[in-house]
């Protein structure tokens, strides 16, 4: 047995087989039709841990049809039609092998470099030319690039999976090396909501998305865990059992790729597409392309020769849902009954009476119900939209009858009842940023040094890209040193030098809200709220980390702990509740903590502390005396602190302001959040001047 084929037995023995995954019927299907159709753009799959994600990605890998590859080649160029362009044309006379497609794993912490590929430093040091050294996306090529955890991506290292995804090439012009090659691949990312949303214009480049989740019914749960333990116990005999039904799948996904191009899209199906798209007010006009490309793929896979009703539905359930998140705290979601309705106003031709079965139907005749794996917890938070309409009103008290209240009462008098108060439309907050120069993670808050800016020095190389100005003069500095009367330009690893930039990074910012009854005064909850909502979306656009705090009766809660789920931190907010007494103290000693933890984690992330308080502190008989002593020392930690001043009304008593001296932390009236207040105070300004001159 070939070494190839010994290979690749063991890789079907090894995975779980695709047809015995049991209730992923749209997962399943999201991931046949790109793989029919691989210019559909490829699979975004989002859903709770424990959900088979994973494990349904690699078993497609199995069942794809096997394919003809140029031996020798690097980039997995077809016998039939190879690239023009492939940098290996001169080993394309080494015949052919038959193989299944790769599938090609991300892995975690993989840079730019590893993902397009690179200057070959072994060929530059010991042959003196610039060489290509492929990277991730030439090893995909025809194959499956799959990306876990796509979420926690950077930014532009996901704009340039998705680019290629789409482009079906790979294009390099870095460190004097020029290339393009082909990357026409499947594309699946796969990510959890609860650790962040991917944003809304990364999103739309994902051809298709779809949603999974574990089952609550105990039959179906208890079917998922027999074929674990049956496929743990024995995965020789496990897939022998789906053997058959594997061969199956892989003929068919071979005849519906055979069958694509003969496929139909008549212009009545064309101007039902353009309507759909058109009724769910999607931006642009990927959302057409990739639901006509999916709906032929659906076509295909099902036998038929033109697209049908049922073919364009599937196919806009996956294509559209996405594409709907316009505002950062929208959840993608679909609304059924418009989609019937606009399809039934476009007169179709009908669909056909028995169609195919999916392709994870259960191969002993029962329908699949539930994924492999042990389905894990439940307790995912779907990030949506605070409401504007305020629960319960609480006390309407003016601030100054308040504040007399609160400094007359010991702390045994009665206790503030409790509300929920709702925020209005959120407002473009302030820049604030995290004084100094860190190297955090790439983003777009405070300043740092980073992969990507403006190069302000060079360095030992360490990894990276190469700078090649800086590392050719390195060289020629130490030739004339050598004393040679005309050296010669020789470069060794010693002469490598690499870019150090200044850009931007992200930061961890941690709310801190008071949440006790003095916030009750004069909806100065709703206030707060607002505030905060504007600093989450602030956050959302500049890449950071969040988490929440809150303070009130006699404890402070972390409410959310840092997270990069800004959907799921407003989602908390909404639902925060104020009233009773202020444990300012508790609620700084608990920020102490959680910074120290999230610094175990991640020690070059930089917090940024939002504080929102009145400076009141009415918890004990000491609660103030305590607060302030932490405040004293809280300069030492280093933590850059905003103080979000919510106190209003004619009677102020400037306890935040006297916090903020403590802290040695910026003091900023709620009033000052707003971008627009630092707009109208320099137009006022001006006027007064203008008027003046």
């Amino acid at each position: 047995m070939s070494e190839a084929l010994t290979e690749e037995v063991l890789l079907a023995v090894s995975t779980f087989p695709f047809t015995a995954v049991v209730g992923a019927d749209d997962m399943s299907l999201a991931l046949v039709l790109t793989s029919v159709a691989p210019e559909i753009g490829g699979v975004l799959v989002r859903g709770e841990k424990g959900t088979a994600k994973s494990t349904l990605v690699r078993a497609l890998a199995a069942v794809l049809p096997e394919q003809d590859v140029i031996a020798g080649c690097r980039f997995g160029c077809d016998p039939g039609a190879p690239d023009p362009e492939c940098p290996d044309t001169g080993r394309h006379e080494q015949g052919v092998v038959r193989r299944r497609p790769h599938l090609v794993e991300l892995p975690v912490g993989a840079g730019e470099d590893r993902v397009t590929g690179s200057l070959d430093l072994s060929a530059a040091l010991s042959e003196g030319h610039a060489a290509f050294e492929p990277g991730l996306l030439a090893a995909a090529n025809r194959g499956i690039l799959y990306v876990d955890e796509v979420n926690l991506l950077p930014d532009h290292l996901v704009d340039v999976l998705l680019d290629a995804a789409a482009m079906g090439r790979n294009t390099v012009e870095r460190d004097g090396v020029s290339v393009s090659h082909a990357a026409r691949m499947e594309l699946i990312g796969t990510m959890n909501p609860e650790e962040g949303e991917l944003r809304p214009q990364l999103l739309d480049r994902f051809g298709l998305t779809v949603e999974v989740a574990a089952s609550r019914d105990p039959q179906e749960r208890a079917e998922v865990v027999r074929r674990r333990l049956a496929f743990d116990n024995d995965p020789g005999s496990f897939t022998t059992r789906y053997a058959d039904a594997q061969a199956d799948l892989s003929a068919r996904l071979a005849a519906a790729r055979k069958r694509l191009p003969e496929v139909e899209l008549s212009d009545r199906a064309m101007a039902a597409i353009a309507r759909v798209c058109a009724g769910f007010d999607v931006d642009g006009m990927r959302a057409d392309i990739v639901t006509a490309r999916a709906a032929l793929a659906h076509a295909a896979w099902r036998g038929g020769d033109q697209v049908l009703r049922e073919d364009i539905r599937a196919a806009a359930m996956f294509a559209l849902p996405h594409r709907r998140r316009r505002n950062p705290f929208d959840a993608p979601g679909m609304d059924e009954d418009l989609l019937d309705q606009l399809l039934d106003e476009s007169e179709l031709p009908e669909d056909p009476p028995d169609p195919d079965d999916g392709p994870d139907d259960d191969p002993s005749g029962g329908k699949s119900t539930e994924s492999p794996q042990s389905p894990g917890d439940s307790s995912s938070s779907t990030g949506t939209a605070p409401t504007s309409q305020d629960a319960p009103p609480a006390s309407d008290t003016a601030d100054s009858a308040e504040d007399a209240a609160d400094a007359a009462d010991p702390p045994s008098a009665g206790i503030a009842p409790v509300g929920v108060a709702g925020a209005e439309t959120p407002y473009r907050a302030r820049a604030f940023e995290v004084r100094g120069v860190g190297e955090g993670s790439l983003g777009r808050r405070s300043k740092a040094r980073t992969d990507a800016g403006r190069t302000i020095a060079h360095s030992v190389y360490d990894g990276g890209s190469v700078h090649l100005p800086a590392t050719i003069r390195t060289a020629a500095l130490r030739g004339a040193r050598s004393g040679e009367s005309r050296p010669q330009l020789r470069i060794v690893r010693d002469d490598l030098r690499r870019q150090v930039r200044e850009g931007r990074e992200s930061n961890l910012v941690l709310f801190v809200v008071d949440a006790s009854g003095s916030m009750a005064a004069r909806k100065r909850m709703t206030e707060v709220k607002t505030a905060v909502l504007s600093l989450l979306l602030d956050a959302y656009q500049r890449r950071d980390q969040v988490g929440l705090i809150s303070f009130r009766g006699r404890t402070a809660e972390l409410t959310l702990p840092p997270t990069s789920s800004v959907d799921t931190a407003a989602a908390r907010l909404a639902e925060l509740p104020h009233g009773g007494r202020t444990p300012l103290a508790e609620g700084l000693e608990l920020t102490a903590h959680t910074l120290r933890l999230a610094r175990l984690r991640d020690p070059r992330r930089r917090p940024l502390v939002v504080l929102v308080t009145d400076g009141r502190a009415t918890a004990t008989s000491d609660a103030l005396d305590r607060a302030n002593v932490i405040a004293d020392h809280w300069a030492e930690t280093g933590w850059e602190t905003l103080v979000l001043d919510c106190e209003s009304g004619r009677m102020r008593l400037g306890l935040a302001a006297r916090l903020a001296a403590r802290m040695h932390a910026r003091h900023v009236p709620m009033g000052d959040v707003a971008a627009q207040t630092l707009v109208d105070h320099v137009a006022e300004s001006t006027s007064r001047l203008s008027r003046s001159a």
